[in-house]
């Protein structure tokens, strides 16, 4: 029979870290983290509407242009009011150009795959929050692995632009929807344990995140229904 105490005390602490209520400083960041992101996530969905409707073309790379000239001034304006308004001015161009693209999708393999991949995305979100939130994992020893595997993807993603090679695309589409997880996880632990105190900057990279996720299973879907 095992009768080590120190066993027992480890196990009560974690229990009790587990179920302690939350600073206050994290609730707040929580709440408004999450409130400026149900909110841009709504304006997004509103300017991909729109864009549709406008029966906007595709931007392809040049899509990348305003968007990271609005992440700069995001980060730069991070601690200001003006933070929130370059906030809206990204989450709203990336919904813009999520028109187009949906509009492909409709055409090509019509609706199933985009409801598929929107219902995915929010459940792997929620999950992968509803998780963290729970066990209030430190998940800081990821972030070397998180930032250096999305770079890589990335950087393969757009190569991928003009190699054209299929089995790439989805490999890095699945590549793209596992690191959006990981740093949807990673990103509300650093603010659980106090690596993140700004809710703009939480706010950009879960939205981003959101997105890629959207985009990759998008895509992962679109492939199983495209016959």
């Amino acid at each position: 029979m095992n009768t080590n105490p120190d066993k027992y005390s480890t196990a009560n602490t974690a229990s009790a870290v587990a179920n302690a209520a939350l600073d206050p400083a994290v609730a707040k960041v929580l709440r408004s983290t999450y409130t400026l992101l149900g909110v841009t996530l709504a304006f997004s969905a509103l300017m991909a509407g729109i864009s549709m409707a406008m029966n906007a073309p595709y931007f392809g790379l040049w899509t990348l242009l305003p968007y990271f000239i609005c992440l700069w001034m995001v980060e730069k304006n991070k601690n200001n009011a003006s933070g929130i308004a370059w906030v809206f001015a990204l989450t709203g161009w990336m919904g813009f150009t999520l028109g187009p693209i949906i509009s492909m999708y409709l055409a090509a393999v019509g609706s199933g795959p985009i409801m598929m991949a929107l219902g995915s995305t929010a459940l792997v979100f929620f999950g992968a929050s509803a998780y963290v939130l729970t066990t209030r994992k430190n998940l800081s020893f990821m972030t070397g692995f998180l930032m250096t595997g999305i770079l890589v993807a990335f950087i393969a993603g757009i190569a991928n632009i003009f190699l054209k090679i299929p089995a790439l695309s989805i490999t890095v589409s699945s590549v793209f929807a596992f690191l959006s997880a990981g740093i949807i996880m990673w990103q509300t632990s650093a603010i659980i344990h106090g690596g993140e105190r700004n809710y703009i900057s939480a706010t950009v990279t879960l939205f981003v995140m959101i997105y890629n996720l959207f985009l990759s299973l998008l895509q992962l879907f679109g492939i199983m229904s495209d016959d």
